[in-house]
């Protein structure tokens, strides 16, 4: 081709990357691996092949790892767990900062081999891929640096599982392997079956950077290797990203192990474009947030909403732009779009869009390979929302979407979806794009961009994309937790009676539901007695049809969420003034339930929790993290919606109260089984309720047994967090039964706490009771 027929057609030349370093570096691993255990590689066993998806080519054959495997690779990370975190934060630190800096000497290699490995175009490797996963091991040494002095009393988990995707292979590594080094856990990693070789490389400079033997440790496989590593009882915390059908599963292989659990799953992100909006600018965005990796990204933005207005001028740009898209060899730097991961996941997409019979369909007509694993980018606009591309996740080249009249519409179709992890908002009016944000049902909302990352910033879902969060101190908390051991907690029995009935005038308490009184659906009660046996009163005994009333009402008190934090505060100090004129009387039935004479000294301390969380209402707020760009990222704290609560059996105030404070000061709503053999103290705290104007819904009270409404509770499908604190062995149940929804969940594991203490209040139950939403806000011409 001449010079002026280059000028002529603007055709690209191409830009090929010489993988020959790839190639010599897996030649001088012999082209087959063994496992990474204890600070060397095994020697190569029986596996599988891993393959180039853009050509067939087989690049190296890997180790399927065994049961001996996995416990070999567990017990030297146990072996060098203690040693790793007496090291210190800084001296940690200072390992962590040899990984960045030989991810930087290597980047052109890790980038190349990532590419071969999992067919993702050059660029995208080169340009976000290894300079993000270096980004990561630079923040958590500093993380590492900081820890001992910003997070005091805090220590680490132990030995941490580590499942990872073959999407972002090297990138995710370092989202799970930073983190846990730096707060002094050590690892076990196994990489994706299709993708495994730059952990294995990433294995190779840990032995260049000298890091201890045992801190990280990578064994490969398939999904029953991924099995064992989680239910292994030498794990201590499990962090896994992947699909949600598999994330579900490990929450109930993990439930009562008292496992630490971050799960970061699959998405069905919302792509909204308002008639305002630079439409130029949202089709460049959308082909990043789409067509990026071959949309084999969770948080990928393939669900487009337009506004009418502009739908049909931006699906012409959308479609001209698609047209003028570049598939072929990864290699090239001129590529935008590579192979996908392996044929069997092109396949499972092309079945999924033949499936549909439903919109109009748009593939774009570029060159496609003939060989290799490709899917040509593809567009299927007048869909449902009911639609099964609108609702699945397709995780592919394909974009489906619908369209919208009004910023309220645009909301609710973005909420019609059972997954929340990503959000875009396309709009010049800052205002609007601001008011929209908050109201998306999604961890991570990028305002006129799309897919950004940074090591400070969280990243994380919610409903079932997951729970958790990635990036920033936010991250790091999930490989820590308070230091000392605590103590077991001893199951509490109700006193027996003797059929003395206490002289007075009886009074029957009822359910507390959508702040009135009820009486209980089953029309049961059961008798509360003294340790001297004498009748104390009768509670009402909740059913499963308390529960669901109690959810509807709490749901529907949706308001209390949009409560500035101020109003919340007046609400619980009047709590806590009127609370403090009954003293007397709740100080004698805390006495005369438990036995004890520590009735006025729990209700002091009751009092002053509310106190606390009025003052924490409008003080406990989000940051600006710095990340590198010119905008902002908004980490903003949300309140968790609806919150079961599984109250302490031995304070059966203090513990309520400690429970109801930082629910309410959030803006949450809460439903909440009062103690088990003390359950008076919560239907007299009714009255307080009552005269305090706390509205209702936002506090619903039940009593009944633990054991038998827990699992109720904690499967409920309008619920989003359950905190269990009682003395009944129900930590199991209650985080299997969450695995529906995948709800977050925070449970004793029949570990004591003294509720009196520091330890009973403050952060880690604020932490407990908000979501972080991570807004991204760029600004600037």
């Amino acid at each position: 081709m001449t010079v002026r027929e280059i000028y002529d057609t603007m055709a690209y030349g191409a830009a090929p990357e010489s993988a020959a370093d790839a190639y010599a570096w897996l030649v001088d691993q012999g082209d087959r691996f063994g496992h990474f255990i204890d600070g060397v590689f095994t020697d190569p066993g029986e596996g599988f092949e891993s393959r180039n998806p853009a050509t067939g080519e087989v690049l190296a054959t890997l180790t399927q790892a065994t049961a001996e495997d996995v416990e070999e690779s567990v017990a030297a990370a146990r072996k060098a767990q203690g040693r790793w975190e007496r090291l210190g934060g800084p001296g940690r630190a200072r390992h962590l900062y040899a990984l960045a800096r030989l991810l930087q000497k290597h980047a052109r290699l890790f980038a190349v081999l990532e590419t071969l490995d999992n067919g993702k175009p050059i660029r995208e490797a080169r340009d976000i891929d290894v300079p993000l996963a270096q980004r990561h091991f630079y923040f958590h040494a500093g993380l590492a640096q900081l820890l001992e002095s910003e997070r005091p009393g805090q220590q680490a988990l132990g030995v941490c599982g580590q499942v990872i995707p073959w999407n972002f292979p090297l990138l995710m590594l370092s989202w799970k392997v930073a983190p846990a080094l730096a707060a002094g856990n050590t690892v076990v990693l196994k990489p994706a079956e299709w993708t495994s070789l730059t952990a294995l490389l990433f294995a190779d400079i840990c032995r260049q950077a000298g890091l201890p033997k045992g801190v990280v440790n990578i064994v490969t496989g398939d999904g029953e290797v991924g099995e064992m590593i989680v239910a292994h009882e030498g794990i201590d915390k499990v962090a896994f990203t992947g699909s949600t059908a598999v994330g579900r599963r490990i929450r109930e292989v993990t439930a009562g192990q008292g496992k630490g659990l971050t799960l970061e799953l699959g998405g069905k992100s919302p792509y909204v474009v308002f008639d305002d909006a630079d439409l130029d600018s949202a089709v460049e965005g959308l082909v990043d947030a789409i067509w990026f990796n071959q949309g084999q990204v969770c948080c990928a933005g393939s669900r487009l909403l337009v506004q009418e207005g502009v739908a049909e001028r931006f699906h012409d740009k959308l479609r001209h732009r698609m047209a003028n898209l570049r598939m072929g060899n990864p290699l090239d730097k001129c590529i935008d779009i590579g192979a996908m991961v392996d044929p069997v996941q092109r396949d499972r997409v092309a079945e999924m869009v033949a499936a549909c019979d439903s919109g109009q369909t748009y593939r774009a007509d570029i060159d496609t390979p003939q060989t290799g694993a490709f899917y040509p980018p593809t567009l299927i606009t007048g869909l449902s929302p009911a639609d099964p591309l609108m609702q699945e996740e397709i995780f592919g080249p394909v974009l489906v979407g619908t369209t919208f009249r009004t910023p309220a519409e645009a909301v609710q179709l973005a909420n019609n979806i059972r997954y929340g992890l990503a959000a875009s908002v396309w709009s010049e009016n800052l205002n609007l794009a601001l008011d929209v944000a908050p109201k998306l049902a999604a961890g991570v909302v990028w305002i006129n961009g799309t897919n950004m990352f940074d090591a400070a910033a969280p990243f994380g879902g919610v409903r079932e994309s997951g729970f958790g969060r990635e990036g920033g101190w936010e991250g790091l908390s999930a490989y820590l937790k308070p230091a000392g051991q605590p103590k077991k907690l001893k199951p509490l029995e109700p006193f027996p009676g003797n059929g003395d009935p206490e002289p007075g005038i009886d009074r029957t308490p009822k359910l507390y539901i959508g702040g009135k009184q009820a009486r209980p659906d089953g029309g049961y009660s059961r008798a509360i007695h003294a340790r001297s046996g004498k009748l104390l009163g009768q509670v009402p005994i909740a059913n499963r049809k308390d529960i669901r009333n109690a959810v509807e009402a709490a749901r529907g008190a949706s308001a209390w969420s949009a409560t500035p934090g101020h109003s919340r505060a007046q609400i619980l100090y009047y709590m806590a003034e009127n609370l403090s004129a009954r003293t007397d009387d709740f100080a004698s039935r805390i006495n005369a339930q438990t036995g004890a004479r520590t009735g006025k000294r729990e209700v002091e301390a009751a009092i002053t929790r509310l106190f606390s969380y009025a003052a924490w209402a409008d003080k406990f707020d989000g940051q600006a993290h710095g990340v590198p760009l010119r905008g902002m990222a908004l980490a903003m704290r949300e309140p968790v919606g609806v919150i079961g609560v599984i109250c302490p059996d031995e304070a059966p105030l203090l513990g309520l109260i400690s429970m109801i404070g930082p629910a309410m000061a959030m803006g949450n709503r809460a439903v909440l089984l009062a103690s088990e053999p003390f359950p008076l103290s919560a239907l007299e705290f009714v009255q307080i309720l009552e005269t305090s104007d706390v509205p209702g819904g936002v506090v619903n009270i039940l009593t009944g047994s633990h054991a038998e409404l827990a699992p109720h509770l904690a499967g409920h499908a309008d619920v989003d967090a359950v905190w269990s604190f009682s003395s009944s062995d129900i930590s199991g149940e209650v985080e299997r039964a969450s695995a529906g929804n995948l709800k977050r969940t925070w449970v004793n594991n029949g570990h004591a706490r003294d509720w009196f203490a520091p330890e009973a209040e403050g952060r880690a139950f604020l932490e407990q009771a908000t979501e972080v939403k991570t807004v991204w806000v760029p600004y600037g011409e």
